[in-house]
């Protein structure tokens, strides 16, 4: 596998011929919508297929996965214009293996809302061991807010991912509340009535897991939140369900801020059966323009969590978006528009900007004109994943976690799929 990086000039049609593959498999692998147009800084990522089988008559994903010695989710890894759907003609090339070694294997964990475009999910799913279903809340006294997420829940186990239920203090306005965390943690009947009624939903549902996401929990509850996840992982472990907790990006034990303080990494690590890290948003809606999760600042925190937690626990979080900030910027005033990396790419295209690299970032950035004001964006590619999943790898992390699956960023999951044996049940 090869991450190119188009130069002026250059083709669609020129690049496959420097790599001496077919130009047809570039457009379907990067999904370009426009191959006649690049731009100069974007990224194309090049695979060189080492076995193929022909769909011969009568043939099914199930049978061929069966006659290889594969299964049907490694087939749709390979093949990601399969779409995740076993749709497969009499004729048609389906590949089976490519020149590069897989690097070892990882876990995969991506956060998605129930009302997510169900051919997006299907794309993704293959490529996952857990997929988190965002979000259940609770009231005051214990009681659990149900939400429509049954048919997902199915589709997500037709693929033999594990899908988990995300708990968090989120209220009606979109924010999670310190006051909601408060009240719970500091009231053991409403966290048994909270358990009870996960225990039952998770069963009647078909979850494998609970995700714990309480953020902006007061620093003096940091101890009752440990020991809330301790009972939630003791209560449902005995039901064969394992339990994640969701951590603020950390660098030290003393950091402050609401968002970090009470994010107590040794207990919290102790308490879950995983920790997924929330390595991203240094680059928000309100910051300057900067990337959304710069390596040099991701690997910080990782590095500190392996002071408090075991390797084998943790999860890189990884972003699949971006953001696309108004000049000048204006601290306060200002508030960028999120956006995906797809999109990014086919408005730089369509802006005529090049896409330049910050090493130190290890990301991908912008600026352009329009109406007279000034731009700066900044996203991921293929070169900027990479460097994330090398950092996991690096550091002998379980796996990465992504942030979110609502878009579809054919170079995650190439670059996934390429480099790694994917955990499955």
């Amino acid at each position: 596998m090869t991450i190119h990086t188009v130069k002026p000039g250059e083709s669609v049609y020129s690049i496959a011929r420097q790599y001496k593959v077919p130009m047809e498999r570039i457009i379907s692998d990067n999904e370009l919508t426009d191959p006649g147009r690049l731009a100069v800084g974007q990224t194309l990522v090049i695979r060189y297929p080492k076995e193929y089988h022909i769909v011969e008559p009568g043939e099914t994903l199930v049978s061929i996965a069966m006659r290889h010695d594969m299964t049907v989710n490694e087939i749709f890894q390979l093949n990601p214009s399969l779409g995740g759907q076993a749709k497969i003609e009499p004729g048609q090339t389906l590949i089976l293996s490519l020149t590069q070694p897989k690097q070892g294997t990882i876990a995969t964990n991506g956060y998605l809302y129930p009302n997510i475009d169900r051919l997006t999910l299907r794309k993704a799913l293959p490529f996952l061991t857990y997929a988190s279903v965002f979000s259940y809340g609770f009231t005051p006294e214990g009681d659990l807010l149900q939400q429509e997420d049954g048919a997902v829940v199915t589709i997500i186990r037709s693929y033999g991912t594990k899908p988990l239920l995300v708990l968090t203090t989120l209220g009606a306005d979109g924010l999670f509340s310190s006051e909601r965390a408060s009240v719970l943690l500091r009231n053991e009947a409403a966290q048994d009535r909270l358990l009870a009624q996960l225990a039952e939903t998770m069963a009647r549902k078909g979850y494998a897991g609970l995700d714990i996401d309480f953020e902006y929990i007061p620093p003096e509850d940091a101890d009752a939140y440990a020991a809330f996840v301790k009972k939630a992982e003791e209560t449902l472990g005995a039901k064969g369900y394992e339990v994640f907790v969701a951590l603020a990006p950390k660098t030290s034990r003393t950091q402050k801020g609401l968002l970090y303080e009470a994010h107590d990494y040794a207990a919290l690590g102790n308490a879950a059966d995983n920790a997924l890290l929330m390595t991203y948003e240094w680059g928000y809606s309100r910051s300057a323009p900067m990337a959304v999760a710069p390596i040099n600042k991701v690997r910080q925190v990782v590095d500190f969590a392996l002071t408090e937690i075991p390797a084998g626990k943790l999860f890189l979080g990884m972003p699949n978006y971006g953001y696309d900030w108004t000049l000048p910027y204006v601290q306060g005033t200002s508030v960028a528009r999120s956006i995906g990396n797809v999109e990014a790419v086919q408005q730089a295209v369509e802006q005529n900007a090049a896409i330049a690299y910050d090493y130190t970032a290890q990301s991908p950035y912008y600026n352009y004109y329009h109406s007279r004001i000034g731009h700066e964006v900044w996203f991921e590619d293929a070169r900027s994943v990479a460097a994330k999943l090398a950092l996991a790898s690096e550091k002998k992390l379980r796996g990465v976690s992504i942030w979110s699956l609502m878009k579809w960023f054919p170079q995650l999951w190439l670059l996934i799929g390429s480099l790694y044996n994917i955990e499955k049940r």
